[in-house]
């Protein structure tokens, strides 16, 4: 039996502590100097991996971004249309007054005038007449809702025939540590007390927290550390904070009539990457994906959220051909030249999923051909390239289906869509 009273108590106080300290704690003077870069909302990914650089650059792209908070997302991906003139429009909707403010102050110092607030909640979707998105953004959110479920199901009404959404909920593993303190800090300092108040206790305790704490092992996240007061708060002192295994991620899509299209990054699920033994790897290739992100969270236990782009059920994502000449592939934001200089001398490429970094194999002649992706040459211009270095278009055509293989799983790799 679900007890509304403290549902709804839960939810008012979340609403406080988003007023009290909007999270994340941005400063819109730092939007002159820097972008911040992330997962989900990136456009090259939603191009890729949601409509499988499929659709014409030239559409207009409708997003929403569902519980904006202080705008990186949206920041991110308005800015990103904006610089290479993609048509379309970025909403965000928030409930959290001083949040949008900051949000708003980001995007006025960068111009962006393909961007617009809207202060609700995101469970009133419904009544705002927003119409439907080709993309929705949800990152961070759900966990905190009293009904995850129901939201989830609001927001896929509000999904346009054949778009996708970005996800983001929080993981157990990886947060080991985190909800054994925010048990002590909820007895300590009690949710009906004011946000001051328990911050105020919070910083206390973590002045004298025993060096045996779990919090104190856990290196997989540092909002405690570097992200300020709203870092500390929405960490150890959120009133509801829920947290998924990629099992129960996944069911809780599969309820709203949803499926992933794409675990970010893929080859963090992929068990075999960390597990060389023959054997286990013959047993692992037996199991179903499900089950091997589940085996994959489970031995790593460093995955301190899951990060997905998913479409309805049934809209199966038909990417474009890599192996196609007329194909272009786009680095995802580290430049090619960059990546190459990354590879070590057995021709691996060190790759770190969070705190667990991974060797990934790669052909020897990947460190000459990934300088040459610029988002412009196609695979056929690769591989008259590389024609000239003494590589027939037979080997070419193995070299590049191994490496593009092996670099999209790593979210590093990705196609560009027609103009």
């Amino acid at each position: 039996m679900t007890d509304h009273t403290s549902t709804d108590t839960r939810d008012t106080e979340l609403a406080a502590q988003y007023e009290a300290y909007p999270y994340p704690e941005r400063n819109p003077q730092d939007e002159a100097k820097r972008l911040l870069i992330g997962s989900p909302s990136h456009l090259r990914e939603i191009d890729y991996w949601v409509f499988g650089a499929q659709r014409p650059r030239s559409e207009p792209l409708r997003a929403l971004i569902a519980g904006c908070g202080t705008g990186d997302g949206a920041i991110m991906l308005a800015t990103q249309m904006a610089r290479v003139g993609r048509p379309g429009e970025v909403i965000c909707v928030d409930r959290s007054r001083h949040a949008l403010s900051i949000a708003q102050a980001r995007a006025q110092v960068r111009d962006l005038n393909n961007i617009r607030f809207v202060e609700a909640s995101l469970t009133e979707l419904n009544t705002l007449d927003l119409g439907l998105f080709d993309y929705i953004d949800c990152c961070g959110v759900l966990h905190h809702l009293p009904d995850p479920d129901a939201a989830l199901a609001g927001l896929e009404a509000a999904l346009a025939p054949g778009g996708g959404m970005g996800l983001m909920v929080y993981a157990p593993y990886g947060r080991t540590g985190v909800y054994m303190l925010q048990d002590a800090l909820e007895e300590l300092a009690p949710f009906d007390e004011k946000p001051a108040t328990r911050l105020d206790m919070a910083k206390r305790v973590m002045r004298h927290l025993p060096a045996t704490a779990w919090l104190r092992q856990n290196g997989n996240f540092g909002d405690h550390l570097s992200g300020g007061d709203a870092g500390l708060y929405d960490l150890l002192l959120n009133p509801r904070d829920r947290a998924y295994t990629v099992g129960a991620f996944l069911d809780l899509l599969n309820r709203a009539g949803l499926e992933a299209s794409c675990l970010m990054e893929p080859a963090r699920y992929d068990p075999t990457l960390f597990l060389p033994d023959p054997k286990v790897r013959a047993r692992i290739a037996q199991l179903p994906a499900r089950e091997q992100a589940m085996v994959a969270e489970s031995l790593t236990g460093n995955m301190a959220t899951h990060v997905a782009y998913v479409v309805r059920k049934g809209t199966s994502v038909t990417r474009a051909d890599a192996s196609s000449f007329d194909a272009v592939p786009i680095m995802r934001e580290i430049p090619g030249i960059e990546l190459a200089k990354q590879m070590r001398p057995d021709h691996t490429l060190p790759f770190a999923f969070g705190t667990l970094v991974v060797p990934i194999p790669l052909p020897p002649q990947a460190r000459g051909l990934l300088p040459l992706i610029d988002g412009e040459r196609t695979v056929g211009d690769l591989a008259a390239i590389l024609a000239t270095r003494g590589v027939p278009e037979n080997k070419f055509s193995t070299v590049w289906q191994e490496t593009f293989h092996t670099l999209e799983r790593l979210n590093r790799v990705l196609l560009l869509p027609p103009a």
